[in-house]
């Protein structure tokens, strides 16, 4: 009887220890889920918009961010020297440039 009496108290013991794991593999799957589902694309797409700022060139057309559309005259290591106007040049920052759509060479 003392004997059924152990074995009762031990098994609420042993559930709480496999709740714990439970809720740490839910933790896990969640953590994968959102891993694949928002911070893989995310760091995906900084690389390829990095990709894009470090290729522009003299004679490419970008759009900033603001919706300026110009051609590229100048560049710095930060910093874009956009025409926009025949006799207007800007100014701009790398990072406000949100397309670039480059001259053929033929035209």
């Amino acid at each position: 009887m003392i004997t059924d009496y152990v074995i009762l108290m031990a098994q609420p013991q042993g559930e709480g220890g496999s709740g714990l794991t439970s809720t740490l593999i839910m933790f896990a799957l969640i953590f994968l889920i959102f891993y694949f589902m928002i911070i893989r694309p995310q760091q995906k797409r900084q690389k390829e918009r990095q990709k894009m700022l470090d290729a522009v060139k003299k004679g490419d057309k970008v759009v900033t961010s603001g919706g300026i559309h110009g051609t590229v005259v100048g560049l710095e290591e930060k910093t874009l020297l956009v025409q926009i106007a025949d006799n207007v040049k800007v100014k701009i920052e790398r990072g406000s440039v949100t397309a670039i759509t480059r001259e053929s060479e033929g035209s």
